[in-house]
């Protein structure tokens, strides 16, 4: 095992046997070389290593082998074949309270807990009082836990589970448990394991949390790992992939290839060109509609290279529809430098519905705004999507992070809201 590796996978199998009813099952326990099932594979030859320090989020749709992922390392699954080598003690949020014995009370538990932990009796005794003040559920504590509520069931199980110190933290979607006081009890002591530089898993579907939180993300599809790298890069493959736009095929490619040399003298007018264009924008969709153009303008139609968050602003963008289509949405989102959204509309939000678009329509839409968040640079996207006739979002087109804009201010602001405040000061008589 390599020094500053904590976690080393390789080859890692999971499969599960799969029989089309109860008594094949039966009879192929009993009747030797009778074999009847089929073979699931939720993990298939996975290879991850993962250095102390690091967060790593894990993306991926439902079934994607996640939670088969954090069961193995956490020991409560076995895989089928391939190795896992860990160094440290782990502490997982993955289902909360499952070392609970729901007649005993809530402070024997917590022995309980700290027992299966491996924690020695006074190592408990030293976390009791933490967890006790962390859970925060008063006298229920010296009850038996099956009387609690569900919401204190959670807190007195995610205290002990985050207040053993571990090596590696493991979190699987359980970070926001209890009411909003406890949540950010959660996200603090969270926080906290980060400033630490303790090694964390964290699976969530929510990837505004891991743009804020990791450092590398791996994506799985069908108990396969087929991204392992940047988190920013990770983010913008996983939203093609649960969009139905994470290969582009041959036909698209040349879609977009023919698009730009038809586009090419248009360009030479166009207005993208006045402006900082990302050399490195993320394109995708199918192309039946496409955007071809943007840029940012004031209330003249000037060309704007710096945006003043106190004025009204014209986004635009023009679409051009290669196939007809029903009620397109127009969009426009704001990104910081993480790839962690800012702010953004689009025109189903703002209830504009257009109608038909025909074949050969070209349209612009503008997006008339102030634009009131921090000083700082920013990237600007445009997109066109659509439902369709099965009630799915469909991309027709995305330009993510376009243009890279810089927004400037008269005065400085905390946080990302620059704020239009008036403040008044008066002694009382």
């Amino acid at each position: 095992m390599k020094e500053n590796n904590i976690i080393e996978i390789q080859n890692l199998t999971k499969s599960y046997k799969l029989y089309p009813n109860k008594k094949t099952r039966l009879i192929e326990a009993i009747v030797p070389h009778y074999n009847k099932h089929t073979e699931f594979k939720a993990l298939d030859d996975l290879n991850l290593n993962v250095k102390q320090g690091e967060i790593l989020g894990i993306l991926g749709k439902n079934g994607a082998g996640k939670s088969t992922l954090l069961k193995i390392i956490t020991g409560v699954a076995v895989q089928t074949s391939g190795s896992i080598k860990v160094k440290g003690k782990i502490s997982s949020l993955l289902e909360l309270g499952t070392a609970f014995n729901m007649e005993l009370t809530g402070i024997e538990n917590i022995y309980q807990h700290g027992q299966v932990m491996g924690l020695t009796k006074n190592e408990i005794e030293e976390k009791k009082q933490e967890i006790i003040d962390f859970a925060d559920i008063g006298e229920h504590l010296y009850q038996p836990v099956k009387t609690y509520s569900s919401g204190m069931f959670a807190r007195l199980a995610f205290a002990c589970a985050i207040n053993v110190d571990p090596d590696i933290l493991i979190v699987d979607e359980v970070l926001s448990v209890g009411d909003m006081a406890f949540q950010l009890k959660c996200f603090k002591k969270f926080q906290e394991f980060k400033d630490k530089g303790k090694t964390i898993l964290f699976v969530t579907h929510n990837v505004s949390d891991v743009l804020k939180n990791c450092t590398k993300t791996i994506i799985l599809e069908n108990g396969r790992k087929t991204f392992d790298g940047d988190v920013k890069e990770g983010v913008e493959l996983y939203k093609k992939i649960i969009t139905g736009n994470a290969t582009k095929t041959e036909k698209i490619q040349n879609n977009i290839e023919k698009s730009v040399k038809e586009n090419k003298e248009y360009d030479k007018d166009s207005w993208k060109i006045h402006f900082n264009q990302n050399p490195n924008v993320i394109e995708y969709g199918n192309l039946n509609a496409e955007v071809i153009d943007y840029g940012i303008f004031d209330e003249s139609g000037n060309y704007l290279n710096a945006i003043d968050n106190e004025k009204m602003i014209i986004l635009k963008s023009k679409i051009k529809f290669n196939k007809d289509v029903d009620n397109p949405i127009f969009t426009m989102t704001i990104k910081n430098f993480n790839g962690i959204e800012i702010a953004g509309t689009n025109s189903m939000i703002e209830k504009i519905y257009p109608g038909k678009l025909k074949k050969g329509d070209i349209v612009i839409v503008e997006f008339k705004q102030q634009l009131p968040i921090a000083p700082g640079p920013y990237t600007l996207s445009f997109s066109c999507t659509h439902i369709n006739s099965k009630g799915e979002l469909e991309v027709l087109n995305r330009k993510y992070e376009a243009l890279l804009i810089e927004i400037i201010s008269t005065k400085d602001c905390v946080g990302i809201v620059k704020l239009d405040t008036k403040i008044n000061i008066y002694k009382e008589i």
